[in-house]
């Protein structure tokens, strides 16, 4: 059986640089930029065909009230992240205009934690409705008549954490108001395939009380019910290691192992909340959004640790490589998976400093991932091997296989032994492959970085590949991220 592959999409909080210099320096402003927004940043994320992006993420979502940032601007706190001053320059129509610039859709996170459904669901009429209503006037007031299009709604962000401290049963009650008031009054998103997906605080971790956590919100799960709904759960959950971060830069094979160690974890805890997932909802129609993942390392020295400052290494290519194949495999549920985060905070894609731009080995494995979206997944089958490092033991090799739209077929291989290189002879179900190209990425070392001196140390390189009675021989180079293009 084949499942459609998930949209990756990316989390935009507004937490350090992530939106202020990373996306949004203003008009006057003498780096080049299109009303504001940098124009060097969108070009590096339209290449990367982004689904959604999910603002205003994380903690700050449930601090945000969205008034602050339309017409006259009001200068508050941001208490979750280092209590700096938010000038809410970045509002409302500056999101929307940066999404309508790298050809996105909008993933809005509502503030149930101190906000109030009627700020929502006037936030959400504000935004969508057609009708010349007093808030649609005022958006249009504002600069945008026509309605804006939401298909992607959070009610609150971690509601057990920094979104409220809330028992799940409180937060059910808070859903099930939230869920009703709250509506896109957009037409062409009302019916259908266009309709809004509702997306409830889910769980955030592998502690016990996420799984009753799962179990309070699905239980309560009733499709087609006419007063309340939702279709969408979403989970979180880091590469981290709370007691001593790992470093970002300058580390060593043990921090590589136990990094791939923790972040393979991903795979157990989305197979369990599913099965919790799976006993309500049997024919799978609410998705799994895992819409906070990522590597959470120990701040740059000398930057503001409120700021979550990180560089990017090959080992964060890696680790992203094989947490998007785990999302693919569970492909029936996982429907979303946005990665914390996109510009300048944890495992970012992008880093800027004023005038300069680089782009980091994750964004890379997501660049080399664009033909897996809405894709069929397709089994291939393959010997994974050992890989071994202390009392660490790991799947040496890992892959996926898909076939496009147009009907290419994609293979991704990620060889994560540090030291030896692989030659492997891969056979897809029902395939008999007649040659095959595609690039990799690697580099020197598993720190390797892009600076803003050296911003191409570890970027794709072209590959090819032997075929062999139909079936696929590839020789992987150490800790590598490999994609094909196989023809048929």
């Amino acid at each position: 059986m084949s499942f459609r592959l998930f949209h990756s999409h990316r989390c935009a909080d507004d937490l350090g640089h992530g939106i202020y210099d990373g996306i949004w320096v203003g008009p006057d402003s003498t780096i080049p930029n299109t009303r504001g927004i940098r124009n060097d940043v969108v070009a590096a994320l339209k290449a990367l065909k982004v689904p959604n992006v999910r603002w205003p993420g994380g903690c700050f979502a449930d601090d945000y009230h969205w008034r602050n940032g339309v017409g006259q601007r009001a200068a508050t706190l941001n208490p979750n992240w280092g209590g700096v001053i938010e000038p809410n320059a970045f509002g409302t129509h500056e999101f929307m205009d940066f999404i309508d610039q790298i050809g996105s859709n909008a993933y809005v996170s509502v503030n149930v934690g101190s906000g109030t459904p009627r700020e929502a669901a006037e936030w959400l009429e504000y935004m969508t409705a057609a009708q010349p209503t007093t808030l649609a006037k005022e958006r249009a007031a504002n600069g945008h008549p026509a309605p804006y299009k939401v298909p992607y709604l959070g009610i609150g962000n971690e509601s057990w954490g920094c979104g409220g401290n809330m028992s799940a049963e409180y937060y059910l009650s808070q859903l099930k108001i939230y869920s009703h008031f709250v509506r896109n009054f957009n037409p062409a998103q009302q019916q259908g395939s266009q309709q809004m997906l509702k997306i409830a605080v889910g769980p955030g971790g592998n502690e016990p009380r996420f799984s009753e956590w799962t179990e309070t919100i699905m239980k309560a799960y009733q499709p087609h019910t006419w007063s309340w709904d939702f279709n969408g759960l979403s989970m979180h959950n880091y590469t981290v290691n709370w007691q001593h971060k790992l470093p970002s830069e300058g580390f060593g094979e043990n921090e590589y192992a136990q990094s791939l160690k923790s972040t393979l974890e991903m795979d157990g805890l989305i197979a369990k909340h599913s099965a919790i997932m799976d006993k309500y909802d049997p024919e799978k129609k609410v998705a799994l959004v895992v819409d906070e993942w990522g590597g959470w390392y120990a701040p740059l020295p000398g930057s503001n640790p409120a700021f979550l400052l990180q560089q990017n290494s090959l080992r964060d290519g890696i680790l992203a490589a094989l947490n998007v194949n785990i999302f693919a495999r569970h492909a029936d549920r996982v429907r979303g998976a946005n990665i914390a985060q996109m510009i300048n905070v944890l495992q970012a894609m992008i880093l800027t400093d004023k005038e300069k731009m680089t782009v980091t080995p994750t964004y890379y494995v997501f660049k080399m991932y664009v033909p897996f979206q809405d894709a069929r997944f397709v089994p291939v089958t393959f010997d994974a091997g050992t890989y071994t490092h202390g009392d660490i033991s790991l799947p040496r090799v890992d892959a996926i296989a898909a076939k496009d739209a147009a009907g290419k077929l994609w293979l991704e291989i990620t060889n994560i032994d540090p030291e030896q290189p692989i030659e492997i002879e891969a056979s897809i179900a029902g395939v008999t492959a007649k040659s095959a190209a595609g690039e990799t990425l690697t580099a020197p070392k598993v720190d390797s970085v892009n600076t803003f001196d050296t911003p191409n140390a570890v970027a794709p390189k072209p590959i090819s590949a032997k075929v062999q009675g139909g079936k696929l021989v590839l020789k992987l180079e150490p800790k590598s991220v490999t994609v094909v293009l196989i023809e048929q």
